[in-house]
């Protein structure tokens, strides 16, 4: 399979491996307050919905990954911080 097939098939892994946490923040209250306003058209609001629900995925993802660091710098076995890889795919 080729890169360009690769990325068309999982858009949304793509932006997720490339999206910040705090851009991706950014970009869900932006949407939050441009829904909140009443002035959107019901089509609008139903892509801004789904929009926003997968930068929450992008937030979510990107807090349990500091999570899971910080649990692994905790677990030095002899006290001093060590930082070891670990998986981001495994489930929660």
């Amino acid at each position: 399979m080729t890169a360009t097939r690769r990325n068309r098939r999982r858009p949304v892994e793509a932006a997720k491996d490339q999206t910040s946490f705090e851009e991706a923040l950014a970009k869900l209250e932006s949407i939050v307050e441009s829904m909140e306003s009443g002035d959107v058209p019901l089509a609008d609001l139903i892509a801004r919905f789904e929009q926003g629900s997968k930068l929450l995925q992008v937030c979510e993802t990107r807090l349990k990954e500091a999570e899971l660091r910080i649990e692994q710098l905790k677990k030095s076995k002899d006290g001093a911080p060590s930082l070891e890889k670990f998986d981001t795919e495994r489930e929660a």
